[in-house]
Formats: C-alpha cells, sequence, structure tokens
C-alpha cells in the first residue's frame, strides 16, 4: 500500500471514529496508551540526548466549533521521511506532513485533531473539522431549517434534532434509566438523570461553591450572581434568565395554555402548574414538615410554613418595616399603604386588594358557602370561618392573653381584647372624634350619625342598626330566651336580663 493511501485509511479511520462516543473502557485504553506514548517520548528525547542531539518539537494548536472539545495538533519526529499517529490501539504511517494526527482523553474531556486543511466561518471565524460541520453550523446565521417534522411542521438545523423532536409524537424513550426504568428521549437527558441517583455533581459556581448536575444548570445559576438577564419579551420588555422563563411568560400574552387536566379540563400555562394542580384530584401531598408533620402540594408552600417554626420573616416592608413570611403577604400588605385595589365585584363594584378576598366578597352575593362543618354541618364561606367555629365544638382557644391570661378562639379577637389593657382606641368617628376599639364598633356607631338601619326584620320589618340587634328583636317573635337563671331556672331573651335578675338571688354585704 502506497504512503498515500495509508494516509487515506488513516484520516478514514478516525473520522469515523471521532464522531463516536467513547465508553468508559476506551477511555480507560486511551489514558493508558497515552501515558505510554508519553514515556516513550520522554525515553527517545533522553536517548537523544544521551547522543548529543536535541530533536526540537513544534506544537500547534487549533480551535474547532464545539467549545466542549479542545483540539491540540503537535508536530515532529524523529523519522525524517515517515510521521506516525497514535490513534486509540492503532498506528498508521502517512506522507511527510508537518501535521500529526493525536487524540486523547483525560479526566472526560476529549481532545481532538484538526486534519489537513480547516474549514472556516466566513461570518464568526469560528473552525470545523469537516466541510458538513460547517455547512451546518452557517444555518445559524442564514436561519435555514432544512428537516420539517411531518406532525407539525417544525422546522430543524439538523437531521438528528429532527429525530429527537419526533419522539415527542411517537412518545418513543428509547434512552431507560437502569435504576428507576424512566424513559428518556435523548442519551445526554439519561446521562443527566442518572446523575440524580449517583448524587454526582461535577459542575460548581466559582461565586458560592453550589454543585449542579449539568452545565446548563450552573449558567442558569451563575446569572443569579452577574444578574444578567439576557432573554427580554418583545411585548413588555420584561427580561429573564433563561429561555424557559421567557417561554412561560410569552403564554400569558398569547393565553396559550398548553397544558389541560384530563379530570377537570382546565388548562396550565406550565407543566409544573398542571402537576400541583392535579394533586387537588389526587389529594396527593408530598412536602411534609419535619417538625409538626403537616403535609403541603407544594414544595414552595412547605417552605412558606417552615417559616412559622422558625419565626423567619425575610420580606420586610420599606414603608413600615413590617416583615412578613411570603412575598405574597408582603404585596398585599404593600397595597394598605398605595390604596391600590385591583379586583373589582361585578355585582356591586366594591374592589378587593386580592383575588382571593374577591373571591370570599363574591359569595355574599351568590350565597356559597362551601366550607362545611363536620359536627353541626354548619356551612361557611371561607375555610378560616370554619376553622374558628370548630374551636366551639373543641373548646380550643390558643390565643391567650400576657396581661390576664384569659384565652380566645382566634388572634383578632386577642388584639381586640388586648386594646382594654392598654387602652388604645385606633378607630375615631369623622363626626363627633369619639373612638373606638374595632373598625366594627365604629362602623356601627357611625349609622347613629347616618340613620343608616341595614338589617330588617322579615316579620315585622322593624329596621335595626346592627345585626345583633336584629338578632335580639327576632327573639320577640320566636318566643326564645336562651339564658336560664341557675336559681330559679327563669329564662330572659339577652344575657343582660340574666344578669340583671341574678342580682335579685345575689344578698347585698352590709357594712
Amino acid at each position: 500500500m502506497s504512503a498515500q493511501n495509508n494516509f487515506e485509511v488513516t484520516a478514514s479511520f478516525f473520522e469515523e471514529n471521532l464522531v463516536k462516543p467513547l465508553s468508559v473502557k476506551q477511555e480507560e485504553v486511551i489514558k493508558a496508551e497515552t501515558l505510554d506514548t508519553k514515556e516513550n517520548v520522554k525515553e527517545t528525547e533522553n536517548s537523544g540526548l544521551s547522543r548529543g542531539t536535541v530533536q526540537k518539537v513544534d506544537p500547534h494548536t487549533d480551535m474547532l466549533g464545539n467549545a466542549d472539545i479542545t483540539n491540540s495538533v503537535s508536530c515532529g519526529s524523529e523519522l525524517s521521511q515517515t510521521h506516525t499517529s497514535h490513534i486509540r490501539t492503532k498506528t498508521f504511517p502517512h506522507p511527510e506532513s508537518d501535521r500529526c494526527l493525536s487524540r486523547s482523553a483525560s479526566l472526560g474531556t476529549q481532545k481532538r485533531v484538526c486534519a489537513g486543511e480547516k474549514f472556516v466561518c466566513s461570518k464568526c471565524g469560528k473552525c470545523f473539522r469537516t466541510k458538513c460541520n460547517l455547512t451546518v453550523h452557517e444555518r445559524i446565521h442564514t436561519g435555514e431549517r432544512p428537516f420539517a417534522c411531518s406532525d407539525c411542521e417544525k422546522c430543524f438545523i439538523t437531521k438528528g434534532n429532527l429525530t429527537v423532536h419526533e419522539r415527542i409524537h411517537t412518545g418513543e424513550r428509547p434512552f431507560a434509566c437502569s435504576e428507576c426504568g424512566k424513559g428518556f428521549k435523548r442519551k445526554g437527558t439519561l446521562t443527566e438523570h442518572e446523575r440524580i441517583h449517583s448524587g454526582e455533581k461535577m459542575f460548581a459556581c466559582s461565586e458560592c461553591e453550589k454543585c449542579f448536575r449539568t452545565t446548563s444548570g450552573l449558567t442558569r445559576h451563575v446569572r443569579i450572581h452577574t444578574g444578567v438577564k439576557m432573554f427580554a419579551c418583545s411585548e413588555c420588555e420584561k427580561c429573564f434568565r433563561t429561555k424557559r422563563g421567557l417561554t412561560r411568560h410569552v403564554r400569558i400574552h398569547t393565553g396559550e395554555k398548553l397544558f389541560e387536566c384530563s379530570e377537570c379540563e382546565k388548562c396550565f400555562v406550565t407543566k409544573g402548574e398542571l402537576t400541583v394542580h392535579e394533586r387537588n384530584h389526587t389529594g396527593e401531598e408530598p412536602f411534609a414538615c419535619s417538625e409538626c408533620e403537616k403535609c403541603f402540594r407544594t414544595k414552595c408552600n412547605l417552605t412558606r410554613h417552615e417559616r412559622i417554626h422558625t419565626g423567619e420573616k425575610p420580606f420586610a416592608c420599606s414603608e413600615c418595616g413590617k416583615c412578613f413570611i411570603s412575598k405574597y403577604t408582603l404585596i398585599l400588605h404593600k397595597r394598605i399603604h398605595t390604596g391600590e385595589k385591583l379586583f373589582a365585584c361585578s355585582e356591586c363594584e366594591k374592589c378587593c386588594s386580592s383575588k382571593s378576598d374577591l373571591t370570599k366578597h363574591e359569595r355574599i352575593h351568590t350565597g356559597e358557602k362551601p366550607f362545611a362543618c363536620s359536627e353541626c354541618e354548619k356551612c361557611f364561606k371561607t375555610k378560616q370561618e370554619l376553622t374558628v367555629h370548630e374551636r366551639i365544638h373543641t373548646g380550643e382557644k390558643m390565643f391567650a392573653c400576657s396581661e390576664c391570661e384569659k384565652c380566645f378562639k382566634t388572634k383578632q379577637e386577642l388584639t381586640v381584647h388586648e386594646r382594654i389593657h392598654t387602652g388604645e382606641k385606633m378607630f375615631a368617628c369623622s363626626e363627633c372624634e369619639k373612638c373606638f376599639t374595632t373598625k366594627c364598633n365604629l362602623t356601627r356607631h357611625e349609622r347613629i350619625h347616618t340613620g343608616e338601619k341595614p338589617f330588617v326584620c322579615s316579620e315585622c320589618g322593624k329596621c335595626f342598626i346592627s345585626k345583633y340587634t336584629l338578632i335580639l328583636h327576632e327573639r320577640i317573635h320566636t318566643g326564645e330566651k336562651r339564658f336560664a337563671c341557675s336559681e330559679c331556672e327563669k329564662c330572659f331573651r339577652t344575657m343582660v336580663k340574666l344578669s340583671a335578675h341574678e342580682r335579685i338571688h345575689t344578698p347585698i354585704n352590709s357594712h
């Protein structure tokens, strides 16, 4: 075989094997060969020195298109006519040339060599080993996508990318995890997944030393430190650290909701939102608190809950300095300062500062009471009202006054009670400047000035300032007398009248 033919075999073997990923076994063989080669070179150099001859080595470096691949070319030999190249376990002679082909593997990094002429991109100057690779790269600049999906007509730069995409339609997942059996469309995705089982996190942040399983995960994380937000929304110019974050955001403008619940057909912007929603149907709560074992549907809700135990309140109001457990509650609080009420009732045009407050308010109009007591079947408009009511049955009074140790069912009742000790009356009447401990009492008082009596008796049509006075009045019609004297068993409609009656039985102390 001629020298030219030998070189063609070498190049062919090199091109065929270069594009194939190396197995662990092959990597180990290459490492061993690399060490052997280095030792042989050292011995040759030493022998040359012993004869008083020094062989000069002329190194060259070459950058290829892939940023993850380092290419190196080292040239020179003691042979005057024939050069040799070590590729895996084979050695081939090739014609006179000042270039050699080499390939080595070290710490998972493949070092490749560009042989012959380089193919350079005229747009960005990037170099490639083959004309084919350059052609594929140039499509980035031209926008050409010659490979179209027959199902959805989406186009791709390479046939390989199209093949991977088509697996979305076919459902094919040819790469299965040996640990859990989960299937993947790409070999690379499987490799990343396997690191979950092995716990391997190869990529460390130089700022905070946090480690990641993938380079993409590290890249996204680094943007937290740098503040870089590369992806901007063309509609509102809001910027995002990741392409995925931008894609999700754009659906707000388009109204696109790709992910539909199979149970109730409700649609969601992201797969994650759908997954969380489906737990409403399944009842699954995979995130448990280590302190009280309470479970939650999302990791976010668990994190927020854990702050109750730790007392952490990381979100502070810039106006008054008050701190909150979550970002959301801080946003709601800030609306007190701004007076902003974004959510308006379609029935009475009352505005609320949050969507949840509006939903609760609308139940006044609809009469909906979705929360039922398991003891007495009484229904309530909100979960919180039900929780407070259930304490009547349990007798639980969680909130104790630090002054007199009186206990209350709700935090709000305790707060109002504490004002008795402090003398604080925060709510002042704009007409007569009389002050009250609660907003409710002020509202009731203001009706004296306005003459408003919104509570009407269904029996006689008489109107009252408060709901409580209407209830007392209705007992006249029903004859209900709930308060009985423990001494003589006489009954009364109100506690006030019972207390006045009991003084008859109480002896007057003489001094």
